[in-house]
């Protein structure tokens, strides 16, 4: 009987089913390929063939769901009849795509006359980084992220659009409207250091709604000279009308060093073909290995003991760790009809693969808004950040830099340097296993060294806007970026290179920055006719900016251990100070043609209190135009079609205050009589703003219903009056002077492919790919006109070799000595060794000139997969790991002639043939001196730079818990790369952010691959 009635209500249910078929069009009639057919509330569903045409089977009285990308869905009711044809219309949300611009300005994206590219926060929570701007890597079309190997938080050097000018540096990072200090804390050199992070890094990706990429000049004019290298807005997430909402996030990843070595291990430790048989000679060749052929032979060490002949090929496995990474954050928001909050806690506890060291990071951040009648809006925000940096890594230089292990004899274990102090001293000295001092064992460093960096920061902001009319506000804005940051570094007791093994204080500092933002704006929307409106906006900007440092140090410490200002026998002290201001007016003046024409203008006239009072004043104005000629076209393929063109000036002034006057200082006394002295660099009473100018045209295509998109953009820029340092004879009494004197010439090509390549029911794949194509000259140094000028800029610790700007070339170039040639044939000295050609050459710049990334997206059912590829061309890299390598001996080329010399193929200054054998070791590491030009290597790479495989739970599994979603995903960084061009190294290593050094490469920290989990709950 049961079956009989279950059988029957299954008929009832079918009978009462409708076959029903149509056609689907867009609203010009054309047929759409792809439209998803689904009967809500169910599993069935279809799409719609090459025709248009559908077919599916529904009940009476329900609902059937048409959908496709670029048009807004449409329900249909299901009745009698049989056959519904359905006509969709273009989505409005697509065709009025809201782009945030300068100012905190909102505008429809057909509108704007210039680049912007927005990056979804989303796309930076699952396989994040530690400092955030990493996560923009490969995903903007002329944005350029180089990371720094120095740790956990480490600075970004970002580009927009290449060197715009000599000292380009990051674009001006903007939080919620508020300009943000984005200062690199300290960097390392030649002589080494560490990087103690950005402003960037200090802020929790789990906040950001998204980041909107302003690349022009024209796009960026509104916020004056520091926004000549481009901007960065970041929005942070805010609450939603409805009830309480919290989401919860988990992220956990493990991180691993990537050996990118290839070393020579057929020959062992020692000197001159002969392994050690002392400790001494041990001792000599810590680092160096030109010994015999390895044999497996007992050979003694620098500790006395003796250990196998044999090569050892896991030092950097095992002396760098297992890092980890885990994040928790929590946000609560909610929203009614006049306002809404959200309120967010993060905490990162971070153990970077260097033992000792890792990052602790706490963040809260509060935003809300709330509507007091009908015309006044208050928006608040608050973001506090509590930063610690245990140990933060030295990098480039020797001393207290553990990176070192990386350049180990080929059969040294790095565990014979264990604990790397003497645990029988009262003073514990430092166990040395090589004759250079300054070189620390890494052990010593990891178990005794402190390097701890703090920041205490809190951006703050509140935005008043009141609506005067219906189409006329008055907003006013106040931004506070207040950042307290220590600093304690110190010398350990029983350091090799410290007097007396004593150590000593190195850095006990304070200092306090303090960025002020406060901007009054009035604006409006005003309707000429039916066909004309204008939107305008005038206003004014108050910048203030304050930094104080104050530091003390000394030495040697009297108590062992005790790191104290107290125990040293000598005090050392330092203070430093400066404050600018720079005061703004601006307008902006968009006049609208029928929504498809819009030309807008801006200027602005900032004065620069670090000018001369005679020319501290400069006005910029920028043009742009758009014209949306989707309409006018009417194109069956084209969705939707844009061209824009503008013209812009902007402006900078010097990086410091303070350069056109002299200062004294009191000095230290003699013999009771107190000394003064004043500065190095000559006072430069002439100083003026400097000037970018840019041009730049560009479009936008989207073809097949949105399905495939286009966005081109071509600009060329010059700046003009670059302020540079000029050196100066030291007969002058100064050695240096401020000269406004440079020119920099850049142009370039930025392609934007996006497109739908799979869209059924269930599977969706979306792809985008970017490139980016750079042309840099510099066109003028130091306004001599002459052709031979050059910039020197940075340079690695061997210090044969540099990078420098050079007059109708690219910059940076690597400057390096090649070989002397004589017709063709390599110059050798007496001895057979190759000689130097004395003058250094350019060799190529250390910039890209192509870059770009490929990012694809794959939903499925509930699962989805993303992947991005990114790629760099056309740099070259001054590695000071080939310079080391090959000088000891670990370098593969080194094993020619290791038995027999080494013979070149060369010719003597007189033109005769070469007849001398140089031997091995004498041979390689005079070449290494003398031809840095050996360490110029192709910085070419292609990565896999990230993939998250994710899952979505339904609801229902939780049964009556409170969730509204889940999603778990594996995720990875930095996992593969594909491609690269040079031997033992990460093409993108390097020591230092800062352009001064762009490209160098040597003693940081291995590159590394990170994996791990995402679990994201909504409730």
């Amino acid at each position: 009987m049961m079956s009989f009635l279950v059988t029957l209500m299954a008929v009832q249910s079918y009978a009462q089913d409708v076959a029903i078929k149509g056609k689907v069009t867009d609203d010009t009639g054309s047929p759409i390929y792809g439209v998803n057919v689904a009967v809500k509330g169910t599993t069935k569903g279809t799409i719609t063939d090459s025709n248009g045409d559908y077919s599916i089977s529904a009940a009476k009285g329900s609902t059937v769901i048409f959908s496709y990308i670029g048009f807004a869905a449409t329900n249909v009711v299901i009745g009698n009849a049989s056959t519904v044809n359905i006509s969709l219309k273009p989505d409005a949300s697509i065709l009025n795509e809201v782009v945030v611009t300068a100012l905190g300005i909102s505008k429809e994206a057909r509108k704007v006359g210039y680049a912007v590219t927005t990056v979804s926060g989303d796309q930076m929570i699952k396989a994040r980084e530690t400092n955030v701007a990493y996560s923009m890597a490969g995903r903007v079309a002329g944005l350029n992220i180089s990371g720094t190997n120095g740790g956990s938080g480490s600075s970004a050097r970002i580009l927009l659009r290449g060197m715009a000018s000599f000292g380009a540096s990051s674009p001006l990072i903007v939080l919620n409207g508020v300009p943000i200090d984005n200062t690199q804390r300290g960097s390392s050199g030649e002589w080494g250091g560490s990087d103690n992070g950005d402003g960037i890094s200090n802020l929790n990706p789990d906040d950001i709604e998204n980041m909107s990429v302003l690349k022009g000049a024209s796009a960026s004019a509104l916020y004056g000279a520091r926004a000549a290298n481009g901007v960065i807005l970041i929005t942070t997430k805010s609450g939603k009308k409805g009830k309480m909402a919290i989401d919860y996030n988990l992220n956990t990843v493990a991180e691993q060093a990537i050996n990118f070595t290839d070393y020579q291990y057929e020959y062992g430790q020692g000197l001159n073909g002969k392994r050690p048989d002392n400790v001494t000679s041990a001792l000599n060749s810590g680092m160096l290995s030109w010994g015999e052929k390895l044999d497996g032979k007992s050979t003694i060490q620098f500790d006395g003991k003796s250990y196998p002949y044999s090569a050892v090929k896991d030092n950097m496995k095992n002396f760098y760790r297992t890092g980890s990474s885990i994040t928790n954050s929590i946000s609560l928001s909610s929203g009614t009809e006049t306002g809404s909050f959200r309120l967010s806690l993060a905490n990162l506890n971070n153990n970077s693969i260097l033992r000792n060291s890792g990052l602790t990071r706490r963040t809260a951040n509060f935003t809300g808004n709330q509507k007091f009648g009908k015309k006044l809006t208050i928006d608040l925000m608050a973001n506090f950040v509590d930063d610690f940096n245990n140990n933060k890594p030295q990098l480039s230089d020797g001393p207290m830099n553990a990176n070192n292990i990386n350049f180990l004899a080929t059969n040294v274990s790095e565990m014979a340097l264990q604990p790397g102090y003497n645990a029988a001293l009262p003073t514990g000295n430092e166990i040395q296993y090589n004759d250079d001092i300054y070189v620390t064992n890494p052990w010593f460093v990891v178990n005794r060294y402190e390097n701890d960096v703090k920041r205490k920061r809190m951006i703050s902001a509140i935005q008043g806007k009141y609506d005067i009319t219906k189409n006329i506000y008055g907003l006013v804005r106040l931004g506070y970026d207040y950042i307290n940051d220590g600093l304690f570094k110190i010398t350990p007791t029983g350091t090799a290179y410290s007097g007396g093994n004593a150590g000593g204080l190195d850095d006990l500092a304070k200092s306090t920055t303090i960025e002020m933002n406060a901007d009054a704006i009035l604006g409006g929307t005003f309707k000429i006719n039916d066909d004309f409106g204008i939107d305008a906006l005038a206003g004014g900007t108050i910048r203030k900016n304050e930094y104080d440092r104050v530091k003390i140090g000394g030495g040697p410490f009297v108590i062992p251990f005790f790191y104290s200002p107290f125990n040293v026998l000598n005090f050392n002290r330092d203070y430093s100070y400066a404050k600018k201001q720079a005061n703004s007016g601006y307008y902006s003046l968009d006049f609208n043609y029928k929504n498809m024409l819009i030309l807008s203008t801006t200027g602005r006239y900032d004065a620069f209190s670090t000018l001369p009072t005679s020319n501290q004043g400069i006005f910029t104005p920028s043009f742009s135009l758009s014209y949306d000629f989707t309409e006018a076209l009417k194109m069956d393929k084209l969705t939707y079609g844009k061209l824009r063109a503008s013209y812009a000036v902007v402006s900078g002034e010097p990086l410091s205050p303070y350069s056109t006057s002299q200062y004294y200082s009191v000095g230290s006394a003699i013999q009771g009589i107190t000394t003064g002295s004043f500065g190095g660099s000559l006072p430069n009473l002439f100083l003026k703003p400097f000037t970018l100018t840019e041009f730049e045209v560009g479009t936008e295509l989207k073809f097949y219903k949105n399905r495939l998109g286009i966005d081109l953009a071509y600009f060329n820029r010059k700046t003009n009056n670059e302020i540079i340092n000029g050196s100066l004879s030291e007969a002058t009494g100064y050695s240096s002077q401020l000269i406004g004197t440079g020119s920099t010439q850049n142009s370039g090509l930025e392609v934007l492919l996006t497109g739908v390549l799979v869209e059924t029911k269930d599977l969706k794949w979306t792809s985008s790919l970017n490139f980016t194509n750079i042309k840099n000259k510099i066109l003028e140094i130091n306004g001599s006109g002459s052709e031979n000028q050059q910039l020197g800029m940075g340079t690695y610790r061997p210090l044969n070799a540099n990078i420098a700007i050079i007059k109708g070339m690219p910059g940076p170039q690597v400057m390096a000595n090649d070989y002397t040639y004589l017709n063709g044939k390599i110059v050798v000295d007496a001895s057979g060794i190759p000689v130097q050609n004395g003058t250094r050459t350019a060799m190529g710049s250390v910039l890209p000139k192509v870059y770009g990334g490929l990012n694809n997206e794959v939903s499925y059912k509930n699962f989805n997969l993303s992947f991005l590829i990114d790629y760099r061309f056309g740099n070259k890299i001054l590695s000071a790991t080939n310079y080391y390598t090959t000088f000891r001996g670990l370098n593969q080329i080194t094993l020619e002639g290791r038995e027999t010399g080494v013979k070149v193929d060369g010719v003597t200054a007189d033109g005769q043939a070469n007849t001398k054998s140089v031997p091995a070791q004498t041979y390689y590491q005079n070449l290494a001196r003398r031809i840095s030009a050996l360490n110029v290597l192709d910085g070419d790479f292609i990565k896999l730079r990230q993939v998250t495989l994710g899952y979505s739970i339904k609801p229902s599994v939780f049964g009556r818990l409170p969730i509204k979603s889940a999603e778990i995903s594996i995720v990875g960084r930095n996992l593969l790369t594909l491609f690269k061009k040079s031997d033992n190294i990460d093409p993108e290593a390097g020591f230092s952010s800062l352009i001064n050094y762009a490209g160098i490469e040597g003693n940081s920290l291995p590159s590394t691959r990170t994996y791990g989990l995402n679990l994201n709950v909504k409730f």
